[in-house]
């Protein structure tokens, strides 16, 4: 459980969401049939959260989550409950290689802001469990809500007050999260990997969205959100190119928004897709300036059941050092295990036999 210079981020760690237990997926199935109430169902899912926590600790880790137990998607469920925003669904679903998901999506029809939001109990439940151990939260990064959202012009005729309000509402987010306990805060975007495909830029452009805009008005919202974090709080990133059914949406590597991302955004630390070609090199790292910032390399995937051989994670750990000090390294899965609720294609166990490789990976690394 060593940490990476002086905050919460551990040379081993995991980006998040695990596979949802049958307990869960029927208590479920039986909340939507009538057969059992919501309460009933969350303290079912308290049950499975507590299991889950233990088995994080017993594996190594020393920051554990809830899994994503209670959420449905890995985005829309914290987005649909901020104010001014209403889920609904739609006629399609995101599009991944070969499966698509269900036809949710969400929509802004109001001034935005964070009140009253489920995750902050969510959240103290977990910090409970966690003890010694840090509770980590993951929510959805500021973009994802332009990036996945419809903007009613009603509500938002100027969108550069839209933005403002995103990161307003974000702020006080990371604020009431902080007066819960939490100290380790952690933003999933995808939209960054989007920005490196020229396949999903060209579509960005078909839809009349300019790339090199959204560049920059993400990059100024996301910092505009973190700017008044206490010092004692951690903000990291995690960025993909899809995980859905251990499927994928987006490839290319980071290079068309390293110098921003590594130079610009103003967090601790950057969880980065690594399992698979589509993800490029490690060149891209070469803009990392700061001695305060880690890169949590995500070389071990999450997609199948197969252990990586343990050298070849080494030596791509040795590769990435040539330009980001070893000091500031680290090492985790590519991505969560269960984005959306239905899980990737491998089972529990496997999925914690994936964890502890990466915890024994990194004590033979930085031990």
């Amino acid at each position: 459980m060593t940490k990476v210079n002086t905050k919460n981020i551990y040379r081993a760690d995991q980006v998040g969401s695990l596979l949802r237990p049958e307990k869960i997926k029927n208590a479920r199935r039986k909340l939507e049939a009538g057969e059992i109430t919501a309460d009933a169902l969350r303290q079912i899912e308290n049950e499975e959260i507590k299991r889950v926590v233990e088995k994080q600790k017993e594996a190594g880790l020393g920051a554990v989550t809830d899994g994503e137990f209670r959420r449905a998607w890995w985005h829309f469920d914290f987005l649909e409950n901020l104010t001014g925003v209403e889920g609904y669904w739609s006629g399609d679903g995101i599009q991944f290689q070969g499966k698509q998901t269900k036809s949710r999506a969400i929509r802004v029809t109001g001034k935005l802001g964070f009140d009253d939001h489920p995750f902050l109990e969510d959240f103290k439940f977990l910090n409970e469990q966690a003890g010694e151990h840090t509770a980590k939260v993951t929510i959805p990064s500021p973009s994802m809500l332009h990036f996945r959202g419809e903007v009613d012009p009603a509500a938002y005729p100027d969108e550069a007050v839209f933005f403002e309000d995103l990161a307003a509402a974000y702020k006080t987010a990371i604020g009431k999260f902080y007066e819960a306990g939490c100290r380790y805060l952690q933003l999933d975007d995808t939209a960054w990997a989007y920005l490196c495909s020229d396949e999903q830029k060209e579509k960005l452009r078909e839809k009349g969205l300019d790339p090199e805009y959204l560049v920059e008005k993400y990059l100024e919202t996301i910092n505009n959100a973190v700017a008044d974090r206490p010092d004692d709080m951690t903000i990291t990133m995690h960025i993909c190119r899809g995980n859905f059914r251990s499927t994928w949406i987006s490839s290319g590597g980071y290079e068309p928004v390293a110098a921003e991302i590594f130079g610009k955004l103003n967090i601790d630390g950057f969880f980065l897709e690594y399992d698979t070609e589509r993800a490029g090199g490690f060149e891209p790292l070469r803009h990392v300036n700061r001695d305060d910032l880690t890169i949590v390399l995500g070389l071990i995937t999450s997609k199948h059941g197969e252990l990586e051989d343990k050298e070849e994670v080494k030596q791509r750990i040795e590769e990435a050092s040539k330009y980001v000090p070893l000091d500031q390294l680290a090492l985790s899965p590519q991505c969560g295990f269960a984005s959306t609720e239905e899980g990737n294609l491998l089972t529990e166990e496997e999925q914690w036999e994936k964890i502890r490789h990466v915890v024994q990976i990194a004590e033979e690394v930085w031990s």
